[in-house]
């Protein structure tokens, strides 16, 4: 593997700073990089300024509206955009949704779902987990009964993120029970306008409203809103997460965090000198950085095979077990640096616009929010002790 870029690819990354610098307003960067709490006009703006530079899908093909970059040029802007403090791209219908349809939907749900998507005009989020059934997807149990030109869906998904303001959702849903339990799952797209839809909030332990329980009472949902063939959404599932869980990796976000740690241990005291001297606390960064290195080398490895034409595989796995952890511990690690002062927990201090003093540096204030919020991504996307299995048995034979 060439672990240098080309000129091409040089030259594209300062294109990207170039638009970066122009276009990303400096009080939605402030917002980012100060962890400050973003709301839907927010991630629309950020949407809009992508989407008129033509740079809003990198996922996807140019003949369906996408960039059309190489996975190295993907992985570039995507650097660029962390560095810079843009906020992310919402992901269900872009990075998720849109290369599921473009792989396996039909032309009129590509035609018809794809420049929605980019224009923005309609929000989706996913539909996979409920209660009794997150890493064990496999037995879920909202049906789709067909009842002529339409399934009547019922049952109940939850930790749906951001629901609250989706228009659409794209669920599994089994059609078949009578059979192997991954044999009986489609997947359709589903308008969050249908009667019988109801949207509860789940409020997690930073004190935020970002994931949701839906509920489905007898709620009719067209045949053709069905992805593909019935009874195979299990395949599609699977190629979905690839993309999910490559992404929940974080590796530009585990730099970016651990630019900020190193900043803040230099500033923070302890004995009479920066944390950043204290030998165990130097330990501890060390090793993180170390980790980082393996895996931002690893999931190089992975973009130039993909340039290639390869495809992740249990390699997705791999970098979610071991990216969660090493965000996990930065946020840690944090939280140790500031000592007592990330402890308190305001969250009207996540506003913009909150002007209150603060308890504290000024970096103190999201520093409990992000601690506890990233509990949960060694969990979501299918839990790492799942991850851990799939990577046993594809790669090990176990």
């Amino acid at each position: 593997m060439d672990m240098n870029f080309t000129p091409e690819e040089v030259i594209f990354r300062n294109e990207a700073r170039s638009f970066l610098a122009d276009r990303l307003p400096d009080a939605l960067a402030a917002k980012v990089k100060g962890g400050k709490r973003l709301g839907k006009a927010d991630y629309e703006l950020w949407h809009d300024r992508l989407k008129k530079r033509g740079w809003l899908a990198w996922h996807w093909p140019a003949e369906h509206g996408g960039t059309g970059w190489t996975p190295i040029e993907k992985h570039i802007f995507e650097e660029e955009c962390v560095a810079a403090g843009a906020p992310r791209v919402v992901p269900f219908g872009l990075n998720m949704l849109g290369p599921v349809l473009i792989k396996f939907g039909s032309d009129e749900q590509r035609s018809h779902y794809l420049p929605r998507i980019l224009n923005g005009d309609d929000w989706w989020c996913q539909g996979y987990s409920e209660p009794g059934s997150g890493s064990d997807l496999a037995s879920l149990k909202t049906k789709a009964v067909r009842d002529g030109d339409h399934y009547v869906v019922n049952g109940q998904k939850t930790w749906t993120t951001l629901g609250h303001f989706a228009d659409w959702i794209f669920c599994l849903v089994r059609t078949d029970s009578d059979c192997k339990p991954q044999e009986g799952i489609s997947f359709l797209l589903i308008d969050m306008k249908t009667p019988g839809i109801t949207v509860q909030p789940i409020i997690t332990l930073d004190g935020e409203h970002e994931v949701n329980e839906v509920f489905f009472e007898d709620v009719r949902v067209p045949v053709g809103n069905l992805v593909g063939e019935e009874n195979k959404g299990w395949t599609y599932a699977k190629y979905l997460l690839t993309y999910e869980r490559t992404g929940i990796a974080g590796v530009a976000f585990a730099k970016s965090g651990l630019a900020h740690l190193k900043q803040v241990a230099s500033r923070q005291m302890k004995g009479g000198k920066p944390l950043a001297q204290d030998p165990l606390f130097a330990t501890r960064v060390a090793q993180v950085e170390i980790d980082l290195m393996a895996m931002e080398t690893f999931n190089l490895r992975i973009v130039s095979a993909a340039q290639h034409g390869g495809v992740p595989g249990v390699e997705s796995s791999m970098l979610k077990i071991k990216g969660t952890e090493i965000r996990q511990e930065i946020t840690d690690l944090l939280r140790r640096a500031l000592g007592p002062y990330a402890a308190p927990f305001v969250p009207e201090a996540l506003d913009a616009g909150y002007n209150e003093p603060p308890i504290g540096p000024d970096e103190a204030n999201p520093v409990a929010s992000q601690y506890f919020n990233m509990r949960k991504v060694s969990i979501y996307g299918g839990s790492n002790e799942i991850q851990k299995n799939i990577v046993a048995k594809m790669m090990l034979g176990l």
